[in-house]
């Protein structure tokens, strides 16, 4: 393989009607001079429509040549005709095609991660998409594909800012089913590969977990729900078993402050919100999402399609920038470390 600290990073083109295409260009405006090198696979003339300048390449290797002077777009097979502030089904196929293009030249060598564009569930959903999100998308596309030996496969979803790294064993799936979905063997798998992570990607030698509790007050020795004592607890002594350094079941409305998250490296919840609702708080605008046990990078800025703002050119690109900026991170941590 290629010397991954020399490979462009490459940006998948996300729900076409939202903001995406607005964010690509400000994001390569805002880091031309500086790097990380990024391509995006996308329409050119679609991404020209934002006053950028644009470029397009015939392969990643490409990119850095062009990369201080114009955004480098690997085009895609037709053109993508979208309406700001609309998600249509129609452009579906060039969305997940996108994703599939980035994810086959990461596994080739040819990038060194991917940053994904927020996507629109239910318009890919109306064409027959069977996937609830990317996290799960990009698990299938590679499954087949080798885990470095050290690693354990996911895909686990992180969100991380430099204020605090969350991640939800439950993930996209209605509240009253999450309960029902917890056990023993997920936050397990979940913590392990989130410590493996902080250790291999985060350059974090002896990853601290705090384990929230599902019910209030962490269930008050059973009172309000036993899921804390007959599902998550032993999964901790497990875990603390296996070296790995674990607090909890800790009650999830007193681990969120500033002295509690002085306490560890990461928090696992219990469910969605759970997990988003404190680090979208703390830091909106540089939350990032990171894809954990995939045998490839990817980022994805920590926001959605935001279509009741599309076309109007105020969407911020702090995520985006963010995410790039870390993929970048943990590609050259890995090489380092041959994480």
């Amino acid at each position: 393989m290629n010397d991954a600290t020399k490979l462009p990073l490459v940006i998948t083109m996300g729900e076409p009607g939202g903001i995406s295409g607005e964010l690509t260009v400000k994001a390569w405006e805002a880091l031309s001079k500086s790097g990380p090198v990024f391509f995006v696979i996308d329409d050119p003339d679609r991404l020209a429509a934002y006053g950028g300048l644009v470029t397009t390449i015939s392969s990643p290797e490409h990119a850095a040549s062009v990369f201080a002077h114009a955004l480098p777009v690997l085009s895609l097979d037709k053109p993508v005709t979208a309406t700001p502030g609309i998600a249509s089904p129609d452009t579906a196929l060039s969305v997940i095609s996108s994703i599939e293009r980035a994810v086959a030249l990461t596994l080739e060598g040819k990038a060194s991660g991917i940053i994904t564009n927020p996507i629109q569930k239910s318009a890919l959903t109306a064409s027959g998409f069977k996937f609830p999100g990317h996290t799960e998308f990009l698990g299938a596309l590679t499954a087949n594909s080798p885990m470095p030996v050290h690693r354990t496969r996911g895909p686990i979803m992180m969100l991380a800012s430099s204020k605090l790294r969350v991640v939800p064993a439950t993930v996209h799936i209605p509240l009253s089913e999450a309960p029902l979905r917890l056990t023993k063997a997920l936050i397990i798998d979940t913590a392990r590969i989130t410590a493996e992570a902080l250790q291999y990607d985060f350059g974090i030698e002896n990853p601290r977990l705090s384990i929230a509790g599902l019910n209030p007050h962490a269930g008050e020795d059973g009172i309000f729900g036993d899921q804390e004592q007959s599902i998550i607890a032993p999964a901790i002594s497990a875990l603390n078993d296996l070296g790995i350094d674990v607090l909890g079941p800790v009650s999830a409305d007193s681990m969120f402050h500033a002295e509690a998250r002085k306490r560890y490296d990461a928090a696992i919840c219990m469910y969605h919100d759970q997990a988003l609702i404190p680090v979208k708080t703390l830091d909106f605008h540089q939350t990032v999402n990171i894809t954990l046990g995939l045998p490839i990078i990817r980022t994805s800025p920590d926001h959605g399609t935001a279509l009741d703002i599309a076309g109007q050119g105020i969407a911020r690109p702090d995520s985006l920038i963010s995410a790039i900026q870390l993929a970048a991170f943990v590609s050259e941590h890995r090489r380092a470390t041959k994480g």
